[in-house]
């Protein structure tokens, strides 16, 4: 078991690592045109931060809450934002289930978009002067035109930084672990192909992006940041539902309360930090918990996009939670009564 584990954690962790990798670039490439969408109407503003929001990771959410401290966002929008984030996790629910990971992130757009709406008429927020805000927005444009440049990939293997070795090699033994079937042995063909092409995209960015970019962005930031914590939960959570299960017939007790886990999700929801929501991601992934669980869980926890709000107004920060969690308990008791 404990094999299986490990191996099943390094799927998880290297399909998340390389997406990771790929998301960074893209997001650092088309930086800047994100502004100018956001400020156009309100409704533009839900549906763009929401939209932000469904991007795996944690960059979407931290751009919301930029938005909305300098006044490009309205409170509803920013509480669309959240509603929508489902952080690091989104990464490790496409690789474990992609189908109902889709659903999911489908039905959050819904939830945020409507709830942001619903927040900003409830509280008389008025939209003549959000508009004359995002008029008076400076946006700073920054160029990475040095960004897709193959021709630099020799130059850059033959000076090669630590940190560049370090990921490339990351990248291509978990491609040479999928081809081997080291990895991902157990999963659909189509799962490890598009493990695979993940990985080699990955590798593609790491070998021609340009030293600064890849210092700040994809070591310090990816590497660093999100990677360990994602390999230590990953393999926590899966360590504990499966000794948990084959030891403590955990699958007994989530079935005989599912009430008692859905308020348990919404509460381990509120903490602000990627990680505790895998424990859920895997209680669904084997079968243990409904979808509503899981979509309350999502609905309430935002990873870590939230903690930048935390320095601008904690009762901002407060208040966002507070709806995100009456909002996650309503749609899971809802999801509960009507069993799905």
């Amino acid at each position: 078991m404990l094999l299986e584990v490990v191996r099943e954690t390094l799927m998880i962790a290297g399909f998340v690592f390389a997406m990771m990798v790929v998301v960074e670039y893209l997001n650092v490439v088309t930086r800047g045109g994100w502004q100018k969408s956001v400020c156009a109407t309100r409704w533009r503003q839900y549906s763009t931060a929401s939209a932000l929001g469904a991007i795996p990771g944690c960059l979407g959410a931290f751009t919301n809450v930029t938005f909305y401290t300098h006044g490009v966002l309205s409170f509803g929008a920013l509480v669309a934002g959240m509603i929508a984030t489902s952080g690091d996790e989104a990464f490790v629910m496409f690789a474990m289930f992609p189908g109902k990971a889709i659903l999911l992130v489908g039905v959050l757009l819904v939830v945020g978009f409507v709830t942001g709406a619903l927040t900003d008429r409830l509280s008389g927020v008025d939209a003549a002067e959000m508009s004359e805000k995002c008029a008076r927005l400076e946006i700073h444009e920054e160029h990475f035109t040095d960004l897709f440049r193959p021709a630099d990939i020799w130059a850059h293997l033959r000076r090669c930084s630590l940190q560049r070795g370090v990921l490339l090699i990351v990248l291509a033994v978990f491609a040479f672990a999928l081809l081997s079937g080291e990895v991902g042995e157990d999963e659909p063909s189509w799962v490890r192909m598009t493990s695979l092409v993940v990985s080699l995209a990955g590798l593609f960015v790491t070998a021609t992006v340009p030293e600064h970019f890849l210092e700040e962005h994809l070591w310090n930031h990816v590497a660093r940041v999100h990677l360990p914590r994602i390999l230590l939960w990953t393999f926590g959570a899966l360590l504990l539902i499966t000794f948990g299960t084959h030891y403590l017939q955990v699958e007994n007790w989530v079935r005989s309360g599912p009430l008692v886990v859905l308020l348990i999700a919404c509460l381990m929801g509120l903490i602000p930090q990627s990680g505790p929501h895998l424990v859920f991601v895997t209680l669904f992934a084997q079968g243990m918990i409904p979808f509503s669980i899981l979509l309350a869980s999502s609905i309430v926890q935002d990873g870590h996009g939230m903690l930048p709000l935390l320095a601008h107004s904690r009762r901002d920060f407060f208040r966002v939670k507070g709806i995100n969690f009456a909002v996650g308990l309503a749609v899971g008791l809802v999801g509960h009564l009507l069993k799905f």
